[in-house]
């Protein structure tokens, strides 16, 4: 299983990235989450503009096995999504930690950040 170590990791299986600029995230599934889901046909993601609370629902993936739902990590603004999804969410499955990614958001509250998991404790808790 890769878990990159310059991310942040939840229990629900959602990374987190904290761009240079210290305010804004982008957000994506794990590789863990990727294999348990199988083939992902479809990702359907909340507007750009709509703050959400941490562990609101921010999405779903669709595979061929399951739908999963997926839940913001940390309080903020969607600002982008990944377009690239809508006609190839296999990329989730391919790469999910880089051409993968899901949702950027501008943190509510960046101390948000410090309750999730760090790379370590997702590993113990996965294995």
């Amino acid at each position: 299983m890769n878990t990159p170590s310059s991310l942040h990791y939840t229990q629900e299986h959602e990374w987190v990235r904290l761009r240079e600029d210290g305010e804004t995230v982008v957000i994506g599934i794990t590789d863990y989450a990727q294999r348990e889901l199988g083939d992902i046909v479809f990702v359907e993601l909340e507007p750009e503009g709509d703050e959400l609370d941490r562990e609101a629902v921010f999405g779903s993936v669709e595979a061929v096995k399951a739908v999963s739902e997926l839940f913001m990590p940390v309080s903020g603004t969607i600002t982008a999504h990944n377009l690239t999804l809508e006609s190839n969410p296999e990329l989730v499955n391919a790469d999910p930690y880089g051409e993968g990614w899901m949702i950027e958001v501008a943190l509510r509250d960046p101390s948000e950040l410090d309750k999730l998991l760090s790379p370590e404790a997702y590993e113990a808790m996965t294995a």
